[in-house]
């Protein structure tokens, strides 16, 4: 049980990511149809630059990826049946988390859900340009928690050295 909830959690976390870099990526790969202006490709490069840095190394890299794959460590070492069965919620900080991981990942999912409704009213290329960001960020993402579950595999160690932020 201890392997299945550590697989299932990452597991499951790294194919949502992939399925919405995938699902993005096709929008994103729509820009190729469209004559981009010079300003349009000027922010196209702006906002993947920013996205990468933001979504991808501040977000992703600092924060979500390594509590990810410490929660998926504490989860695997105190397996619970609900827990496991629960895994990549449990890892995201909607399971078993104290008051305040749960109420900023509801918070942080409630405000990414809005931001993808806003951009899915977006025209193209606009959308498309929005999405090239996006993706790259959660390239990142993924990238990220591969390279913790690297660190946590090449250190030896039970977990990373970052707050699970489970109750006491």
């Amino acid at each position: 049980m201890r392997s299945i909830g550590f697989i299932w959690g990452v597991g499951g976390i790294l194919l949502l990511l992939s399925f919405a870099i995938v699902r993005l990526g096709g929008v994103a790969l729509e820009l190729n149809t469209y004559d981009l202006s010079l300003l349009q490709w000027l922010l196209m490069l702006g906002w993947f630059a920013y996205m990468v840095w933001a979504e991808g190394y501040k977000g992703f890299h600092l924060a979500f990826a390594p509590r990810v794959v410490a929660r998926a460590s504490y989860l695997a070492n105190n397996p619970r049946p609900v827990h496991v069965l629960l895994a990549p919620l449990f890892c995201m900080g909607y399971v078993h988390a104290t008051p305040r991981r749960r109420i900023m990942s509801i918070a942080l999912s409630c405000m990414i859900v809005c931001f993808v409704l806003l951009a899915r009213m977006l025209p193209q290329p606009w959308r498309g340009i929005v999405d090239v960001g996006v993706v790259a960020g959660l390239v990142v993402g993924v990238g990220s928690i591969v390279y913790y579950l690297l660190q946590l595999k090449q250190s030896g160690a039970s977990s990373l050295p970052v707050p699970t932020d489970v109750p006491v």
